[in-house]
């Protein structure tokens, strides 16, 4: 039932409690095997890594602007 209403009124995951995280858990075995939930949970280990280390990098990729670079084609 919380996790329906975790769905419907936009409550954070944190909400749900341990026998939702359980069932959560068995169907996830149940879809992707023994085998396969360490990759998965690798994976998205990594992407949220990668993720977070693109938020805190500068903004190197915008082109620096030059001086009078504009001014000579009247813009």
């Amino acid at each position: 039932m919380s996790l329906l209403l975790s769905t419907l009124y936009g409550l954070p995951f944190a909400f749900l409690g341990p026998t939702e995280w359980w069932i959560i858990l068995a169907v996830a075995l149940l879809l992707f095997g023994g085998r396969k939930l360490p990759e998965l949970a690798r994976a998205m280990g990594t992407s949220i890594t990668q993720f977070r280390k693109g938020l805190d990098s500068t903004d190197d990729d915008e082109p620096k602007k030059v001086e009078g670079s504009g001014e000579a084609n009247g813009e």
